[in-house]
């Protein structure tokens, strides 16, 4: 490979890691407008639901540790 055909290679590389990477998901973009529709006060909701696309995903997460961590006890005390 040559040092051309090499930096042409690494080039490319960044620009779809930096693709891949890159953006906003779903729920990141919903807090957002959440955030300025509440701070432009075009909505009236409380502080709770207006940040409920950061908190409800986390809540789940850690349910389902929960939920994991009882399973889990019961199968150890059946043994």
């Amino acid at each position: 490979m040559t040092k051309f055909e090499y930096d042409l290679y690494k080039e490319y590389d960044k620009k779809t890691t930096t693709a891949a990477k890159g953006g906003l998901s779903f729920l990141e973009v919903l807090l957002i407008v959440f955030i300025v529709l509440k701070l432009c006060h075009v909505i009236s909701w409380s502080w709770w639901w207006v940040l409920s696309p950061f908190w409800i995903p986390v809540a789940f997460i850690i349910i389902l540790i929960i939920i994991y961590t009882i399973i889990y006890v019961i199968q150890k005390l059946k043994r």
